[in-house]
């Protein structure tokens, strides 16, 4: 019960190009292929742009972090 014999992946093949036809499959495979190249780039164009003069910026958890002074809010 827990192991499919040929018949059954048969059967689902069947199914899947009756619900899909011949060539949308290729079509979709085609997308999905798109799809991860499209990821690819831009995960290393956000690669290239976190970059500063050839060096990546790095922050050590010890060291505090600097932030700009507020204003102070004046009642009007």
């Amino acid at each position: 019960m827990g192991s499919f014999s040929i018949w059954h992946w048969m059967i689902v093949l069947v199914i899947l190009l009756l619900l899909f036809g011949r060539g949308k499959i290729p079509d979709l495979m085609g997308d999905v292929a798109k799809g991860i190249k499209s990821f690819k780039k831009g995960m290393s164009e956000d690669d290239a742009d976190d970059a500063v003069d050839g060096r990546t910026v790095e922050h050590r958890a010890d060291e505090p972090v600097k932030t700009a002074p507020r204003e102070k809010a004046t009642k009007s």
